[in-house]
């Protein structure tokens, strides 16, 4: 009965957030719309200089540029908010016959790996940054100073990181019984109302 609740309800993600979890989403939110605004400038430009060499002879200076810089910053953009709705692509063939708590755990360990690439990812692209600032690299149209667009990334990456660890927390704690005793023998009054609640989350999921 319990698994039933959590598959009809899209398992344990539609589960209520507590403060944390919000405040996380908003800031995703606020990334992805930003991602979203310069997506949709660069499809505008590129349309514009499209157009405008074959019709005027006339292009964007740069546009190439600015749509590698800027759809890397676009991209990176989404990630946090992408993974908050658990919206990854996932092959789960095998894993769709386990328990909802079996698959909790393998989801948690999957967003806490997530989590690690991305701390190494945004270590990395600030190093990177850093020294592209040094050297002094610019575009080679437009002479823009490359680190611009490489800084921009990182805050993405730091969020995915952040957000990565949550949901791998959240995840766990449906894995986790809390209604084992200290010394580790289920109690059958406690699984009971651990079930209860987890339906009852579930429940106020699918109804928000």
């Amino acid at each position: 009965m319990l698994e039933l609740e959590l598959k009809n309800t899209g398992d344990h993600e539609k589960q209520p957030r507590g403060p944390l979890g919000e405040l996380l989403l908003a800031a995703s939110e606020a990334f992805a719309m930003a991602g979203g605004i310069i997506a949709i400038a660069l499809v505008v430009m590129s349309i514009v200089s499209i157009v405008g060499r074959k019709l005027f002879a006339v292009v964007v200076p740069g546009d190439l540029e600015l749509m590698q810089m800027g759809m890397a910053v676009a991209i990176a953009a989404f990630l946090p908010y992408c993974q908050m709705n658990d919206g990854h692509v996932r092959v789960d063939l095998f894993t769709n016959k386990l328990s909802v708590r079996t698959r909790a755990l393998l989801e948690s360990f999957a967003a806490f790996l997530l989590a690690f690439s991305a701390a190494v990812i945004a270590w990395r692209t600030y190093v990177g940054a850093v020294s592209s600032y040094e050297s002094g690299e610019t575009s080679l149209m437009l002479g823009w100073p490359i680190w611009y667009s490489v800084a921009a990334i990182v805050p993405s990456f730091v969020l995915l990181v952040l957000t990565g660890l949550y949901v791998a927390a959240r995840k766990f704690s449906v894995f986790k019984p809390c209604w084992t005793r200290r010394a580790g023998t289920p109690s059958a009054a406690g699984r009971a109302r651990h079930e209860g609640d987890l339906v009852a989350h579930s429940m106020k999921g699918s109804k928000s």
